[in-house]
């Protein structure tokens, strides 16, 4: 291994690291739904007075951009597509990440920056509800979850107390995704009991949802198309770099 890639690789579990704790923390502070709402609300205070702070927004989205970037690297970079089957649920699950954190910054950090909307759980599942998009919310968590600790355990796999603790590890996985998604759907009948109408929408998040939409659409869009051709720029030059092969060969 040189030692760009071993900086490359570096950085890339550093940012990987940090996105993994952000998950960990969101899919905590839904298992505490499972208490009650007012327990999560509390968590969800302190998570946003940790990641809007100058240090957690820059350790946040410094590592999610780090993080794509890197990604794309390596898909550009591939030779073969030929990929043991979890490789291939890591690349799936780690592909679905960013779309969790394009909803996630554009319905509250980006909606709280130009229009003043401050979430709270109410809110944010009011939202949900009436836009019928709360089993995307919990199906979007999951594999970015999966990916970080599919990434993790490919770095642990090598030590021997990593091996020993695999049980627990996997039983910790598994067990607070669907923590989280109990608080959540206990959350949300909580607010449902409370007979919230879709006049309770914050107003002023009601009148910018266009542009709100207009911001995730061209994120997506621009996430999708830079996916696309770093693939396919990739082939090219696999394909290319074939064709010199055959012809020095050849020339031979």
């Amino acid at each position: 291994m040189t030692l760009m890639q071993a900086v490359l690789r570096r950085l890339q579990l550093a940012s990987g690291l940090v996105m993994l704790t952000y998950l960990f923390l969101h899919l905590l502070n839904h298992a505490l739904g499972v208490w009650s709402l007012e327990l999560a609300g509390r968590g969800l205070v302190l998570a946003l007075r940790l990641w809007r702070s100058a240090p957690g927004t820059v350790a946040l989205y410094g590592a999610a951009c780090l993080h794509f970037a890197l990604a794309i690297h390596t898909l550009y970079g591939r030779r073969h597509w030929s990929l043991p089957p979890a490789e291939w649920v890591r690349l799936w699950a780690g592909l679905s990440l960013p779309m969790l954190l394009v909803r996630h910054a554009v319905s509250t950090r980006l909606a709280s920056t130009l229009y003043g909307f401050e979430p709270d759980y109410e809110r944010v599942i009011v939202v949900l509800l009436t836009s019928g998009t709360q089993g995307l919310q919990l199906a979007l968590l999951a594999p970015g979850w999966i990916h970080g600790n599919l990434g993790l355990w490919f770095r642990l796999r090598h030590y021997e107390w990593a091996r020993r603790m695999k049980p627990a590890l996997l039983a910790f996985m598994v067990l607070l995704p669907l923590l989280s998604a109990a608080g959540f759907i206990r959350m949300m009948r909580v607010v449902e009991a409370k007979g919230v109408r879709i006049a309770a929408v914050d107003p002023t998040l009601v009148a910018h949802q266009a542009e709100l939409n207009a911001w995730r659409h061209d994120l997506l869009t621009l996430y999708f198309a830079l996916i696309a051709s770093a693939v396919i720029l990739g082939r090219l030059r696999n394909s290319l770099e074939r064709r010199r092969l055959s012809k020095r060969s050849l020339g031979a």
